[in-house]
């Protein structure tokens, strides 16, 4: 599944506003008319849809009436059309928000952010330039699909989860592993090791797995 479908028929914005999503770690596609929108939707479905009302053909209201016949995907749409009655118009065809253009790409960023936090918290965990996905239990840097084992991949969940906290040794083993694993502290120290080469731009120099030496480790 796609995170975010783009609409645009513009390709200046949708290209621009691609590139900011893709930074931010987003899987995106962009549609430059509303049939291609439908298209793409129904094969690979959207986290979220950033549609705009004047398309080529098929307008935007037409695109947002046929996705809520049979989907709850969350419709931002962002137009030029600001009049009262075209707000109103899309709200009601089932849009969930509606950002006026030209909209300033930081707003907009910490609007699609607040989406996902709120929606999609559970499924998600977007720190940097990685995202793990906490259902298919799948980690991805840069964008790309990064192979983790299930250890590394809940050591990971569990550093980020307490952020800027330096958790023990002893606790982060006991937790991963638990108190009668056969496996030795020097696991730990390991798969920390592995995880820095997958996530750190200079594993020798990490900048988010930190030791805290005599005690532990944190995430930042």
């Amino acid at each position: 599944m796609l995170d975010i479908l783009i609409v645009e028929d513009n390709k200046e914005i949708g290209t621009l506003l691609c590139d900011f999503l893709k930074k931010e770690n987003y899987m995106v596609s962009v549609a430059e008319n509303g049939e291609k929108a439908l298209e793409l939707f129904e094969a690979y479905g959207a986290k979220l849809i950033i549609l705009d009302i004047l398309l080529p053909g098929m307008d935007g209201f037409a695109v947002c009436c046929k996705i809520r016949e049979s989907a709850n995907t969350h419709i931002l749409i962002a137009s030029a059309k600001t009049e009262k009655a075209d707000k109103l118009k899309g709200l009601n065809l089932g849009a969930d928000d509606y950002i006026e253009k030209p909209y300033d790409i930081d707003i907009l960023l910490a609007k699609i952010r607040g989406i996902f936090k709120r929606k999609y918290a559970i499924e998600e965990i977007v720190e940097d330039n990685f995202k793990l996905n906490t259902v298919n239990r799948i980690l991805f840097v840069d964008g790309k699909e990064i192979g983790v084992t299930e250890k590394e991949f809940e050591l990971l969940k569990l550093l980020i989860e307490n952020k800027n906290v330096t958790l023990r040794k002893e606790y982060i083993f006991n937790t991963i592993w638990g108190s009668d694993s056969d496996s030795e502290l020097q696991t730990l120290t390991v798969h920390i090791k592995w995880l820095r080469q997958k996530i750190e731009k200079d594993p020798k120099k990490p900048t988010h797995i930190i030791t805290e030496w005599g005690v532990g480790y944190r995430f930042e």
